[in-house]
Formats: structure tokens, C-alpha cells, sequence
């Protein structure tokens, strides 16, 4: 056991100078709250807002207080309420059904296929149950969207993407959060651009993204947005829409806008660690490599891998001998929620029917994170201590 991972796998990259700068600005004079501004000034957040759209080619952008917080706001702004059903992924992180619970919806979960995708045979069958389906690209995978996207328009099932782990990703060309009526993205510190909190939401709608606005506590300050409606969009919904304030301040935006503008750049990097422990696992005795589809531009920012059908009991002692030796895995399947890893039927605010198969493939996840700290070496050292102490366990089992 010489060989021994000294790195942090919750370490992530300083800010760019550019954005401690632009953050050193905001602070000196003061004007933080995203309303607040000087005679002419747009302000960060707007300007982020107007820079953010522009990426994803939205018409419209919102920037808000998190990620979860984008997620309930676009169900909010489509009308979910107490006692709506809304489709979801039966993979994914707590907030997503979270954001379901949070406006009084019920979540109706749709099973994972090995490729850790929505299954779509099963969203065809359960696609009458709701009228909107909240899509989770978890962990950076992305399901066949022309084929989902079918689904959804002959059921008239309208689709909101979770995009917290795939902004900057694409299907085909498009996008990630650019297929359905809404994209949604986190800036928490271990997503793809870091304001320690924070998130964004995009859409074509005009109604959609006026509500959105006064939701996130614009108040009648909206004619301050520059990535929004015409004031008469506002006028249409102004009267109805609940204030529930959630919005980013400057301070944040002004971190983010140096790391938007170098995105693309990052998205590659994350790529190419992602491939180094995937060509480093492939061919792993038991373990089974996630095989990306042609059509999927995915960022690499976390790995995940199967032990299928394997004992509880030796997937906790993989767990265990990679961790004696530096390697951070955490487990999907263990009967308890331990710190993100949460499944399904642990959240029992949110009655599920049994889902065997699903489950059998949850059993099996093991997921690692890739921060861009992490050199193409040490993710090849990675690679090289779990192909062993799964080799090992495997031999004995």
C-alpha cells in the first residue's frame, strides 16, 4: 500500500484574479444588493444575467441565490403547486425533489438505466401522471434528448432542466438547459463556476421569466433587468406573482463573470482528468465504465463507476481500502444517507413505489469528484489504487 493519494478532493481552484478584483470594486464602494445601484451603472448581476444568456443562446437569464433556489422558482413560475404531480429522476441529489416539496408538489419518480440516464421507457410510461417533468442531468449525464424531448411534446409534459452538473455540456450540438421550457444552474463552490452559493435560470418565455423575476424579489424594480421581457410582460403578471426573494448580489456576480468567460476553457480541462481515470479503470475486473454517448459533450467535473450486483458489504470494503489510501468514493447505495449521497426512498416526504431494477443499479454507484486542482498525473494515480483494491476485493469475493 506504498502508493498513497495525498491530494483533497473538496479542494477547488482560487478565484481568478480578475474576479478578486472586480470583487475588491463591488466591496469599496458598497453597492452590493443587486438594486443598488449609481446613475448609469448596470450593476454585476445584470450584467452576468446579460452575459449568461448570451453563452446558452437564451433569450432570457436570472440570476439567483442558488441552485435549488432556481429550481423552485421555475416550477413556481409554470404554475406547479400544492398537490401538482411532477416527474423527476429517481437518481439524483436532494434538492431536486426538494424543490418539488417546496412549492407543495409530489414527486413521481422515473427509474435510472445503467448509463445512469432517465430511463425513457419508463418516463413513456408514467409521462400521463404530470404535466411537467423536472430533469436532472445528474452527475453530468445526459439522456438521449431528442428521444426524451419526443416524449414530453406528445404528452404535453412540459421540461425543466436541472443543469447544476452540466453547465457547459451539450446534446447534439444544443446546450445543456436549452432543450426544455427552462435550464436551471447551480454556482455552488463544487459545480462548474464557483460563488461559494449561487444560480442561474434561462428561458425563451416571456411570461415564464417575468414571473421568475418578480419572484426572486425584484419587487417593481424589473426595468433594472437587462436579460428580460418588455415592461408589458410585467404589467401582464405583476399583480399575481408572490414575491419570495432569493436574489444574487454583486459581490457574486462579479466573481462569476471572469469564470464564465473562461468556462469553455475549464469544461476541457475537467474532460480531459475524467479521461485519464476512465482509461486508467476500463477493463477493471467487476467494475463496470460508464460509456459516454457520441452525441453527448459531457464535462468530466466527477466520475462514476458500477460494481453491479456486488455485496453490500464489499462495495463498503472498496470504500474503505481506497479511502486507507487517499481515494475519496462515496457510495449510492448504502441503506443511510451519508453527507450528499441520499437516494430515492430516503426521502419520505416524497412517497415512492418500489423501483427493483432502479435500485439494483443505485446499489452499484460508486461516484468520486475530479476538482481541477487534481493534475493529469495524480488522476492517473487515482485510477491505478481503485483498479487495485477493486481487483483485490473482486479476487476475494
Amino acid at each position: 500500500m506504498s502508493d498513497v493519494f495525498k491530494g483533497s478532493f473538496t479542494q477547488q481552484e482560487p478565484i481568478p484574479e480578475e474576479g478578486i478584483a472586480a470583487a475588491l470594486e463591488v466591496m469599496r464602494h458598497g453597492r452590493l444588493h443587486r438594486y443598488n445601484l449609481a446613475p448609469g451603472e448596470a450593476g454585476e448581476v445584470a450584467l452576468l444575467e446579460e452575459e449568461f444568456a448570451a453563452f446558452t443562446g437564451a433569450r432570457y437569464a436570472l440570476a439567483v441565490a442558488s441552485g435549488g433556489y432556481a429550481l423552485s422558482t421555475a416550477l413556481r413560475a409554470l404554475g406547479v403547486g400544492p398537490g401538482d404531480r411532477v416527474l423527476s429522476n429517481a437518481f439524483t441529489l436532494a434538492p431536486v425533489p426538494g424543490a418539488i416539496a417546496a412549492v407543495g408538489a409530489r414527486p413521481v419518480f422515473v427509474g435510472v438505466t445503467e448509463r445512469l440516464t432517465i430511463d425513457l421507457a419508463d418516463l413513456e410510461a408514467k409521462a400521463g401522471m404530470a404535466d411537467v417533468l423536472l430533469l436532472s442531468h445528474m452527475r453530468g449525464h445526459i439522456a438521449d434528448m431528442d428521444r426524451l424531448m419526443a416524449i414530453c411534446e406528445a404528452a404535453g409534459v412540459t421540461v425543466v432542466e436541472d443543469c447544476a452538473h452540466t453547465m457547459g455540456a451539450a446534446w447534439r450540438g444544443v446546450p445543456s438547459g436549452r432543450h426544455g421550457r427552462v435550464g436551471c444552474y447551480s454556482t455552488q463552490t463544487y459545480k462548474h463556476m464557483n460563488a461559494g452559493e449561487g444560480g442561474l435560470l434561462v428561458t425563451d418565455d416571456d411570461e415564464v421569466m417575468a414571473r421568475a423575476v418578480i419572484l426572486s424579489g425584484s419587487y417593481m424594480l424589473y426595468d433594472r433587468h437587462r436579460a428580460a421581457p418588455p415592461e408589458e410582460v410585467f404589467a401582464r403578471v405583476k399583480y399575481d406573482t408572490p414575491n419570495i426573494s432569493g436574489r444574487m448580489d454583486n459581490l457574486r456576480a462579479a466573481i462569476l463573470r471572469p469564470q464564465l468567460r473562461r468556462l469553455p476553457e475549464q469544461c476541457a480541462a475537467w474532460t480531459a482528468r475524467y479521461r485519464t481515470v476512465e482509461e486508467g479503470l476500463r477493463g477493471t475486473p467487476g467494475l463496470t465504465v460508464i460509456e459516454r454517448a457520441a452525441k453527448e459533450s459531457f464535462v468530466g467535473s466527477s466520475i462514476q463507476v458500477l460494481l453491479l450486483d456486488w455485496a453490500d458489504a464489499a462495495i463498503e470494503e472498496v470504500v474503505a481500502r481506497c479511502k486507507a489510501r487517499g481515494v475519496e468514493l462515496k457510495w449510492f447505495g448504502g441503506p443511510e444517507p451519508v453527507g450528499f449521497t441520499s437516494r430515492y426512498d430516503s426521502w419520505r416526504y416524497a412517497a415512492s413505489d418500489p423501483m427493483p431494477e432502479t435500485d439494483r443499479i443505485l446499489r452499484g454507484i460508486l461516484d468520486m469528484r475530479l476538482p481541477l486542482t487534481f493534475s493529469l498525473a495524480d488522476c492517473a494515480q487515482i485510477a491505478r489504487i481503485i483498479r487495485a483494491e477493486v481487483g483485490a476485493v473482486y479476487q476475494n469475493g
